[in-house]
């Protein structure tokens, strides 16, 4: 396996030297944002599929980054959710019928099929589909199956065989207190899985994300990977009632996160604001606040549709169009982000600006 803390020093310099010329950005480390790629590259293929994956490593993205859920067994598998109706075909599986349930995830009740009710060899029958078919397109439906983590990771040694700059892994735990309260806690097999792939240390490309805070905690107790906070435009950690996500986006909750975490997740709307007609407003102080106090700033999520775009990057009325994502990206980039999440790699390789990286 990669030893990732041996190897990235070297690479790092390396790649140092043959780019003596390389422009200082507005980022915390004066490096090029990354492109991470939501979902592999969900605006082409079904998310979270192998061939999603490596159609975005395919198309320049630095990052993929899978969403991590747990078997019945207690394997980690890729899904937007716990709940698969809307990314696989299991309802229309007679012989899981009776596994239909309503449960209460994150203080919501959800119902439908859940990731934790079957075992693996039960799940990798099922085939994914396009979660967005109002959208996107539906022609690859039935053509792929869900992946493991350890898939994952495997797809990345092999592709990362030979490259300067490895691609990196960015793996969020979903919904982590509702496991860990089934008996199926993220933390073991997430760290287990990462060690075996040689993923250790400061330097190792990978960034571990979570929109709760005591899972990120446990996480920093045992292993010095690189960490994220995850924050949306409004409420807060399900895992902490007390706290919301405006209160940690302050100057004050920034210090606290930088105790545990090592760059903040917001929700792009988080950093500018969409105006009451639909457009770009002004940007606030989130990604001046987050580098003063040495977090790195990844926002979500950047798409290419118009149901998405802001009024002004809009190409057309029609929701399923692609406007102008490249001058949406082009904005937050003028704020110092450090890194963007995107279903169309692309675009945001475009956008970002590939001879820099």
């Amino acid at each position: 396996m990669i030893r990732w803390a041996a190897v990235l020093p070297a690479l790092l310099l390396a790649a140092c030297a043959a780019e003596p010329m390389a422009a200082s950005q507005p980022t915390l480390d004066g490096r090029p944002p990354i492109v991470i790629a939501h979902r592999g590259a969900s605006g082409e293929r079904p998310e979270h599929t192998l061939e999603s994956y490596r159609l975005a490593i395919e198309l320049g993205a630095d990052y993929i980054e899978p969403d991590l859920v747990l078997t019945k067994d207690g394997v980690l598998v890729a899904r937007h959710e716990n709940e698969i109706s809307e990314t696989t075909d299991v309802a229309d599986r007679p012989e899981f019928a009776s596994r239909k349930a309503t449960k209460t995830i994150d203080g919501e009740q959800v119902t439908g099929w859940f990731t934790e009710d079957f075992t693996l060899a039960e799940l990798k029958t099922l085939r994914a589909k396009e979660r967005l078919p109002k959208l996107r397109s539906t022609a690859y439906d039935g053509q792929y199956g869900i992946p493991t983590f350890d898939e994952i990771l495997a797809l990345l040694t092999e592709v990362n065989r030979g490259r300067d700059t490895p691609v990196g892994v960015y793996p969020e735990t979903k919904h982590p207190a509702y496991f860990a309260s089934i008996g199926l806690p993220h933390e073991a097999p997430l760290l287990e899985t990462l060690e075996r792939y040689g993923y250790r240390g400061r330097t190792a490309p990978v960034f571990i994300q979570s929109f709760e805070v005591a899972n990120l905690k446990a996480i920093r107790a045992k292993s010095d990977l690189p960490l994220i906070q995850l924050m949306a435009d409004e409420g807060g950690p399900a895992d902490d009632p007390s706290l919301t996500y405006a209160a940690m986006a302050s100057p004050a909750g920034l210090k606290a996160i930088a105790a545990y975490a090592d760059g903040i997740g917001p929700a792009k709307a988080m950093i500018i604001p969409r105006t009451a007609l639909g457009g770009l407003g002004e940007p606030t102080g989130l990604v001046r606040d987050a580098h003063a106090a040495g977090l790195k700033v990844h926002p979500w999520t950047f798409r290419r549709e118009n149901h998405f775009l802001p009024r002004g990057q809009k190409g057309g009325v029609s929701p399923a169009g692609h406007g102008d994502l490249g001058a949406e990206i082009a904005a937050y980039l003028a704020t110092g982000i450090d890194g963007l999440f995107s279903d169309n790699v692309t675009e945001a390789v475009a956008a970002v600006g590939k001879e820099a990286r």
